[in-house]
């Protein structure tokens, strides 16, 4: 790593003050860099591994001190689906029907329910999560609401003896 200038120096000093693990691990990776010790003895000095201390002193190289000094997320920019368009349309076709017609105990759908009949039938490469079809549904419009049994009665004064009760 180069030498840091004068500004830099002191932004590195101020943050081993700091109660940030993050800042004050990066701040020691990088002053111990700038007085010329090699990756292995700083990382012993400091408590993490080699390669941390490689990671750091590239990230600098590559953004520079202040953004290097900044915690951003590690979550991916767009998550990846593992469904594609013909899967998509596939699946929109598949909920369609009674889920009886693919051997299922029940005439309701269920995610899960979903997931494992789109697996079974070829559509999802692998047993995906039910909120991975949630949203694929989501993509293609579909409302999804959780499946409710209501409850229903023979009696012909049902409805009437109901909306006295439920008022």
């Amino acid at each position: 790593m180069r030498p840091p200038i004068d500004a830099e120096r002191t932004r590195l000093e101020a943050g081993l003050r700091l109660n940030t693990a993050f800042v004050l691990r990066r701040c020691h990776i990088l002053l111990a860099s700038a007085r010329g010790e090699c990756p292995p003895q700083s990382a012993q000095a400091i408590g993490c591994s080699d390669q941390t201390v490689r990671t750091v002193i590239r990230a600098v190289a590559a953004q520079g001190i202040d953004a290097c000094l900044t915690r951003r997320s590690i979550r991916p920019h767009r998550p990846r689906t593992k469904l594609d368009a013909v899967a998509h349309e596939r699946l929109r076709a598949l909920v369609h029907p009674s889920p009886r017609q693919f051997g299922q105990p029940t005439r309701v759908w269920a995610l899960a329910r979903v997931a494992e009949v789109s697996f079974a039938q070829g559509i999802t490469p692998e047993r995906v999560s039910d909120e991975a079809i949630r949203l694929a549904l989501k993509r293609l419009g579909v409302s999804w609401k959780r499946a409710a049994r209501w409850i229903t009665s023979p009696d012909p004064a049902y409805a009437r003896k109901k909306g006295r009760a439920t008022g």
